[in-house]
C-alpha cells in the first residue's frame, strides 16, 4: 500500500536543571556559588532522503522524542547537551503545523533539513546569579520544556517525468520497459492504485518517472482515485500524456484530462507536455495516429507515437525526453535554502489573563510561563525572584486591574500559586 499522508507528534527534549552548590575547597571556606547550568535539550529536524518514497514508517511510529538536556553539576559543570533527532522523509514532503494546517517545511532536495521543534534551554546554576549584591545565592532554575506539535506529512512525487491518462493506456507498462520498476500490469482499468516511480537511463544520465494512477472526469472532485494522486502531478518537471490506441476517442480523452489538470490546478496546463500515442501494435492505433498527430500540430504540442508491448519508437521517446528536460530553463529548479528553521512570529512577552471560576484566575503568554515553569520552587529565593519577573512584565498590576483578591488562586503554566497579602505570590 502507498502510504502519501501520514501525522506524528514530535516532542523536543526538555533542558537540563541547573543546580545550587558552593565551592568546598581546601583553604576556600566560605568558597563561592558554583552551581553549573542545565544542558539543552535535543532539537528534532526532517530531513529529506531520496532512500524512501513513501510515508509508511510514519504509520508504524507516530511520537518522535528528542534526548534530554543533562543537569549542571559542581564547580560550574555545564551539562550534557542532548542529542539532535533527525528523522528521515521522502523527497517531496510538505510539512503542515497538525492542528493549523500552517506550511511549516516543503522539503524538495536530497539532504535539505528543517528545524521543526526546539529543544529547551538548560536551567542557570546559582553560580549565574551571582551579583555585588548577593554574593551566596541559592537560587537555580529547572530547564525548560521542549516545543512539541502535532505534524501533518503529505508527499508529493518529486521526479522528472510523470505519466499520465486515462485507465488502461498502458501507463504501468511502459514505466516498465523504460526502467527497472516493477509495477502491478492487467488487462483491466485502475490495476494501478498507486504512483509508482522508476529510473530510466539516457546516455549515462538518469531520468526519474512515476506512473499516475488513472484519471477520470470529476477526478478533481474526487471521483475515481483523483484527489489521492493529481496533487503528485504538481512536482513533476514534464509530463507524459499517453492516450490509449485503442480507444473510441484518444482525442476526446486527452481532452477531458487536461481539463481535469486544469481544474484542479490551472498552472498544469503550462507544464511542458509530450503526448504519446500507445499500442501502435494494434490497428486502431494505426488508424487513429493521423488525426492525433494532425490536432498536436495545430496545438502547438509533441506528440509520437510507441508500443510499449513491442518497444516500438521508446529508445526515440526516452532521447526526446532528455531534449525536453535539458530546455527546461533553470529557474525551473527549485533550490531551497539548506536548512529550513521554523521560527514564532509571536511576541514572547505578551500574555492575557482570564477567570476561570470564582477565586480562579489563569495568565497564559510565552515569556510568564515559560519563568513559571523554568523556576525551582524548592528555593525561596527563586520564589522572591518569580515575583520580581511579575512585577517587571506588569503581570501583577494587571492581575490586580482585574480584580484578584487575597487568597485566589493563579495558574501560571502548571504551577497553582496564590495571591497573598501586600499583593504578593506564595507559593
Amino acid at each position: 500500500m502507498f502510504f502519501d499522508k501520514a501525522r506524528i507528534h514530535v516532542s523536543a527534549g526538555n533542558g537540563g536543571n541547573g543546580i545550587v552548590a558552593f565551592r568546598r575547597e581546601k583553604f576556600m571556606p566560605r568558597g563561592g556559588p558554583a552551581g553549573g547550568n542545565g544542558g539543552r535539550g535535543g532539537h528534532i529536524y526532517l530531513v529529506a532522503d531520496t532512500n524512501l518514497n513513501t510515508l509508511h514508517t510514519f504509520h508504524r511510529q507516530v511520537h518522535f522524542q528528542a534526548e534530554r538536556g543533562g543537569h549542571g553539576g559542581g564547580s560550574d559543570k555545564t551539562g550534557a547537551q542532548g542529542e539532535d533527532l533527525y528523522i528521515p522523509v521522502p523527497v517531496g514532503t510538505i510539512v503542515r503545523h497538525g492542528e493549523t494546517g500552517e506550511i511549516l517545511a516543503d522539503l524538495v532536495r536530497e539532504g535539505q533539513t528543517a528545524l521543526i521543534v526546539r529543544g529547551g534551554r538548560g536551567g542557570r546554576g546559582n553560580a549565574a546569579f551571582k551579583s555585588s549584591r548577593n554574593n551566596a545565592p541559592r537560587v537555580a532554575e529547572n530547564g525548560e520544556a521542549g516545543e512539541a506539535a502535532w505534524l501533518a506529512l503529505e508527499l508529493k512525487i518529486v521526479a522528472d517525468v510523470g505519466i499520465l491518462g486515462v485507465p488502461n493506456a498502458g501507463k504501468s507498462t511502459l514505466l516498465s520497459v523504460i526502467s527497472a520498476a516493477k509495477p502491478k500490469i492487467a488487462a483491466y482499468p485502475f490495476t494501478t492504485v498507486e504512483p509508482s516511480l522508476g529510473v530510466a537511463e539516457v546516455n549515462h544520465r538518469q531520468i526519474v518517472v512515476t506512473d499516475i494512477p488513472g484519471l477520470l472526469e470529476g477526478a478533481h472532485e474526487g471521483i475515481g482515485l483523483g484527489l489521492e494522486f493529481l496533487r503528485h502531478v504538481e512536482r513533476s518537471r514534464i509530463l507524459i500524456h499517453l492516450l490509449n490506441g485503442a480507444s473510441p476517442d484518444p482525442l476526446g480523452d486527452y481532452a477531458a484530462i487536461n481539463q481535469e489538470l486544469e481544474l484542479f490546478n490551472p498552472g498544469l496546463l503550462s507544464k511542458p507536455q509530450l503526448v504519446v500515442l500507445n499500442k501502435m501494435d494494434l490497428p486502431e492505433a494505426q488508424a487513429h495516429w493521423p488525426a492525433v498527430e494532425k490536432a498536436m500540430r495545430e496545438a502547438g504540442r509533441p506528440a509520437m507515437s510507441i508500443s510499449a508491448v513491442t518497444g516500438e519508437n521508446l529508445d526515440s521517446l526516452l532521447y526526446r525526453l532528455q531534449e525536453m528536460l535539458d530546455a527546461l530553463p533553470v529557474a525551473d529548479v527549485v533550490i531551497p535554502d539548506e536548512i529550513v528553521e521554523i521560527t514564532p512570529d509571536a511576541d514572547e512577552r505578551a500574555f492575557s489573563i482570564h477567570q476561570l471560576d470564582v477565586g480562579l484566575w489563569e495568565v497564559r503568554g510565552i515569556a510568564i510561563e515559560r519563568a513559571a515553569q523554568m523556576t525551582n520552587w524548592d528555593y525561596y529565593e527563586a520564589a522572591m525572584r518569580f515575583q520580581r519577573i511579575l512585577k517587571a512584565m506588569g503581570v501583577s498590576d494587571a492581575l490586580r486591574e482585574a480584580g484578584v483578591q487575597d487568597n485566589d488562586t493563579v495558574q501560571i503554566a502548571d504551577i497553582e500559586l496564590v495571591w497573598g497579602y501586600e499583593n504578593a505570590l506564595d507559593v
